[in-house]
Formats: C-alpha cells, sequence, structure tokens
C-alpha cells in the first residue's frame, strides 16, 4: 500500500510539473515526441556544397535504401542554395546570383538543377520519391526574408504586409547575404514565416536545417519559427545553426528545437575533432530525448566532391581517428548527419555506420557524461536503462606533435582581429640552421578563427635571395585543409590588412611547417598576419601567434599505445564484471575495480561493461 502511495505522488508530481512547465513554453512540446532519439540522416553539404542536384540526391537516397535504413538512418538533407541557378562550388556566388523565388517572396528550388521542380512543383516530387523509399526528406534554408523579396516588395501570403514591411539589415548573416533580418512584432513577419511553413508542408518537408541562427541567438525569430511549424501541424524536426549556440540560451532552443549547433563547421581533421572534447562535455548536461546538441555533421567517407573545404577525396582521418570520432558522438548522443558521398562508401566507411551497438549507445543510453579528463587522456560514460551496464568510452587524444615554444627562435605576440594591424614584419639571423619550422598556434582559443598567412618568407645572405615559396616543405600541418601555396588556407588569395598578395603560404593553426635549408643562406625575413577571412569573422574574430624554429619545435612524443585506467567503483560497479568491446563485438575479459585498457594515440575504446551474475 506505502509503494502505491509513494508512485501515486510521485504521478501526480510530475504531472504538476509538467503542466507547470508548458505554461511557460511557446506552443506544444509535442515536437520533442518527433526526434526521440538523435536524427540520423545524409546531408549534401560535405560533399558537394551548394551545388547538389536532384539525380545526386536520388543516388544518395537509394543507398541509404538498400544499406542503411534497417539501422536507424532515415533522412536525406539538401543543403545550403538550392534556389541559386547558377550557384558555384568552392566559393558562394554572391555578386551574381539568379534566385528563384515565387510571387510572394518564397524561394523555390531551381529547375536547372532540381528539373522535378519545374512549372512550380517545389521539392514535392523529390520528397515523394524519397518517401517512396521509407525515408524523410529534409532542406536547409536562411533565416530571414530573401533581400530579393525586399528588392521587389512583394506581397505577403496570409497578411496585408509586404517585404519591406516586415525586414531589417540589422544582423545580416555576414558570411552569406541572401537575406534580410525579419523584425518579430511586426505585421506580416509572423505570417512570412506561416507562409513558408504552408509551402514547406505542401511538399512534403519532415526536416528543416535552419542557419545563421544560433551565433548570435536570434530568439525572436526562433520562436516565430517555432510558431510557425506548430501552426502547419507536419512533424517537421528543427535543426538550428551554427554554433556554438550560446549555451546560457540552452534552456530556450531545447524548447524550440529538436538540435542546435555546438560547433562551427566541422571538418576532417584532428584539431577540430580534439576541440570537440571540451564543448561536447561543456554541452551534456543539455542532452535529452527530443533535443539533442549537435556537434555537426560526419566528415567521413568520400567528400568534398564540389564542397567549400579541399579538393575530391576520401577523409583524411585516420581510421583511429574516425573511431574516435564516432565513439564520441555516439556516446554524447549527437546527430549523426553522414556528409559523404554514400554511393562511394567503401567497406571501412560503411563498417563505421552499420554497427548496431554504436548506434544503439547513440539511440538510447543515458546520463551521458565525461567521467575524467587528465590532460589529453579523456573518459565519458553513460548508462543502458534497459539493462542496467555501463557505457565507457575512453580516448587517448595526445598529439605527436606537441609545439614547445620555449624552443622558439622567434615568436609574435598573439596577433588578433582587434588589433590596428594584424600582422608583424620579422628578419631573423639563422646562420649554421640546417631547418627551418614555421609554426602557428591556435593560443588555446578553440573559438576564434586562425587563417594566418606567412607573406613574402624570403631567405637571404649578403649576395643572394631565394623565396621560400620557390621549393617544397618537407612536411605540413594544418589545423583546416592542407597549407596552400600563394593562397590563403581558404583557398583565396592571400589578404592581410586589406592588401593582396601573391607570393606566400596560407595555413590554419595549429600548424608547423618544416623545410630543409639550401646551404648559405644566413638570414630568414617574411610578414606574418592574420587573413581576411579571420579578421572579418564578426562573431567570432580571429587570433594567431607566429613562430619560427631552427631545431624541431615539438616536445616529448608520448608513447604510441596508452593504459588509461577506470575505476570500475567510480561508475559504481562493485565486484567482478564483464568487459565487451562495442567495436568488434568481442569479450575483453572479467575484471575486478579496475579496467585499464591499452588505447592508440588519436584512438579510442568503446566498452559495454556488465555486472557478472
Amino acid at each position: 500500500m506505502k509503494k502505491i502511495v509513494i508512485l501515486a505522488a510521485l504521478l501526480i508530481a510530475g504531472i504538476c510539473s509538467l503542466s507547470a512547465q508548458s505554461k511557460t513554453l511557446p506552443g506544444s512540446l509535442n515536437f520533442l515526441k518527433w526526434a526521440p532519439t538523435p536524427p540520423m540522416g545524409w546531408n549534401s553539404w560535405d560533399c558537394y556544397g551548394p551545388t547538389v542536384v536532384e539525380e545526386e540526391v536520388m543516388a544518395n537516397a537509394d543507398y541509404m535504401a538498400t544499406h542503411l535504413k534497417k539501422f536507424g538512418w532515415d533522412y536525406i538533407v539538401v543543403d545550403i542554395r538550392w534556389y541559386v541557378e547558377n550557384d558555384k562550388a568552392h566559393g558562394y556566388n554572391e555578386k551574381d546570383a539568379i534566385y528563384v523565388m515565387d510571387e510572394y517572396g518564397r524561394l523555390q528550388p531551381s529547375p536547372l538543377r532540381f528539373p522535378s521542380a519545374t512549372n512550380g512543383k517545389g521539392f514535392k516530387v523529390l520528397a515523394d520519391y524519397v518517401h517512396s523509399k521509407g525515408l524523410k526528406f529534409g532542406i536547409h534554408v536562411m533565416r530571414g526574408i530573401p533581400m530579393e523579396a525586399v528588392k521587389k516588395n512583394t506581397p505577403i501570403l496570409g497578411s496585408k504586409a509586404r517585404a519591406k514591411d516586415i525586414y531589417s539589415t540589422e544582423k545580416q548573416c555576414p558570411w552569406l547575404r541572401d537575406m534580410y533580418t525579419i523584425v518579430a512584432g511586426r505585421e506580416g513577419a509572423q505570417e512570412y514565416y506561416n507562409s513558408i511553413f504552408q509551402l514547406y508542408t505542401s511538399w512534403g518537408i519532415d526536416f528543416i536545417k535552419i542557419d545563421d541562427l544560433s551565433v548570435p541567438y536570434h530568439q525572436g525569430e526562433i520562436e516565430m519559427i517555432r510558431k510557425a511549424i506548430d501552426k502547419v501541424g507536419r512533424k517537421i524536426v528543427l535543426s538550428t545553426s551554427p554554433g556554438e549556440t550560446p549555451i546560457e540560451n540552452a534552456e530556450h532552443v531545447k524548447t524550440h528545437a529538436n538540435m542546435w549547433r555546438i560547433v562551427g563547421d566541422f571538418w576532417d581533421n584532428w584539431t577540430q575533432l580534439k576541440e570537440h572534447f571540451e564543448v561536447c562535455n561543456r554541452w551534456a548536461p543539455h542532452i535529452g530525448n527530443g533535443h539533442f546538441p549537435d556537434a555537426d555533421m560526419l566528415p567521413l567517407g568520400r567528400i568534398g566532391i564540389r564542397a567549400e573545404r579541399g579538393d575530391n577525396r576520401m577523409c583524411a582521418l585516420s581510421h583511429d581517428e574516425q573511431y574516435t570520432l564516432m565513439s564520441l558522438f555516439s556516446i554524447f548522443r549527437s546527430p549523426l548527419m553522414f556528409g559523404g558521398d554514400l554511393p562511394s562508401n567503401d567497406a571501412f566507411t560503411l563498417s563505421l555506420l552499420t554497427n548496431k551497438d554504436v548506434l544503439y549507445i547513440n539511440k538510447y543510453s543515458q546520463n551521458n557524461k565525461q567521467l575524467f579528463r587528465k590532460d589529453d587522456l579523456i573518459a565519458w560514460v553513460a548508462d543502458d536503462p534497459k539493462t542496467g551496464d555501463k557505457f565507457l568510452a575512453v580516448f587517448n587524444a595526445q598529439d605527436q606533435l606537441k609545439i614547445d615554444e620555449s624552443r622558439a627562435l622567434w615568436k609574435s605576440e598573439n596577433i588578433t582581429s582587434d588589433l590596428p594591424l594584424q600582422s608583424v614584419d620579422f628578419d631573423l639571423d639563422i646562420t649554421g640552421a640546417k631547418k627551418l619550422y614555421l609554426a602557428v598556434s591556435n593560443n588555446h582559443d578553440e573559438f576564434s578563427r586562425h587563417h594566418a598567412n606567412w607573406i613574402e618568407p624570403v631567405l637571404y645572405n649578403t649576395n643572394d635571395s631565394l623565396k621560400l615559396t620557390d621549393f617544397k616543405w618537407t612536411n605540413a600541418t594544418s589545423g583546416r585543409n592542407n597549407p596552400q601555396l600563394n593562397k590563403s588556407s581558404s583557398g583565396k588569395p592571400l589578404t592581410v590588412n586589406n592588401k593582396i598578395y601573391a607570393d606566400g603560404i596560407g595555413t590554419y593553426a595549429n600548424s608547423i611547417i618544416e623545410y630543409t635549408i639550401p646551404e648559405g643562406y644566413s638570414r630568414f625575413k617574411a610578414k606574418a598576419g592574420l587573413d581576411v577571412d579571420a579578421v572579418n569573422q564578426e562573431q567570432f574574430g580571429g587570433n594567431a601567434k607566429f613562430l619560427v624554429y631552427t631545431h624541431d619545435p615539438s616536445g616529448p612524443v608520448p608513447a604510441d599505445v596508452v593504459k588509461i585506467p577506470v575505476d570500475l567503483e567510480q561508475l559504481g560497479i562493485t565486484g567482478e564484471c564483464i568487459v565487451k568491446d562495442v567495436w568488434t563485438n568481442q569479450i575483453v575479459g572479467s575484471f575486478t575495480k579496475e579496467f585499464a585498457p591499452g588505447i592508440k594515440r588519436h584512438g579510442a575504446g568503446l566498452y559495454r561493461i556488465s555486472k557478472k551474475k
């Protein structure tokens, strides 16, 4: 009887709590039921940038239906600028874009890229094709109202207002100027958002990624979007982008979106992956069924076909690093949006996407959190609510390459976009040196942008000079892409202090570029500066520290494999337990008190721990 009374009291308290909470929330929380587990799917951005065409979308849908649907993958998402007829890869065509738009200022897919969209059909035919495969269809849009609609002052469906009545040039997206801000509270503002979601509903859209919402946090437009989705009544999963969403807005975004970005665009390099550990730890308390912090897409498989980062390639992360990526994203319960071209998958990539036990952790684990971080040795833990088992992920994030500033021949101050000048000139004595190392440090700042340039680097003596760009480096690393010769790390002209230079090296912190010096040169000079891509980052700014060495800048190199001890009692496990390797599906052994797996550098282990019966 006592147990019944206690359960009844708990039930009443829960109902009262939910009722009180719902009074403070806009609309309904039913949308949380539309994505009870992290959404899993494919997005066209990493492989096709703004240029994907209908045939490619259908090919990826076919592959997903055949190979991945049974594992829970079900979203097919067309990313940015599907409404532009003449967009191009490797740099948005912003100056002479040809937009496709209806009479109410609502963007339409380009029939040149999506032939089934002719005669005003929009994405209806393509969405029907995706649905016929048992999958769901999504699109990417930018926050706001099209500049083209304001220019033409189009009417707003359902309102007497027109486009010029609801827009503002304030807080316009700094990196893609297709749209203007919609001012919440103005007559016609909500109606415009209502009208585009009515359109998307008629197409059969199941998922929408809305960009330029999170940084800065556009609360007014987020609330209008939530109301518009609730009004149409279709189960459209909402993803906000890019990141990092301000953590002070965590409670608000959890009640308005199913997923929200916590990082900027993530590509296939170790530096960015390593930054995820700190960000995921910060956001772990906000993981919940129906609302998920989003660690961005999976840059795996064949990417860069016509994208914004690098050339057509397979993922540049090592296999160990890819295991780290999938292990962290799974135990963090991030949405899993694959960025590669699915039909081009190799066997290894497919194995990452079809491990049932790994995907189970992503879908169903609870109480996900970082257990400890000891320098770059990291452990995460989560519960299996169905069995009472523990999931354990351990990571060896130690780097072989450690920049030791004490060894530098020369180093700059930290150069930021706030300074009057974003560069420094130097001229160094390198008499007798056989090696030259150009290093750039991000100064432990994971949020700013670190596009860095070595401008007009020259080796010289009293009689002769040699441009460093005239011969090849021995080795080179870069935080994003590879170092670029005579262009920035983004592939654009080298630009420092608003001046364009033809000669130099573009890179991105953290970075080390190694040269073997030809005999006879005793001095080295150059200009070191932030590239305009970092300086012009309106929300983040840029910074970098430049260092020059004539000896290897690396600090002590850690062992290739390190044992990472985990106190099992800290997990709540006493007595003997059985440990199973989730990736291999093999029993590791029986353990008491401590489990200390050996983990490769940049690698990970993912385990299920069960009490021995």
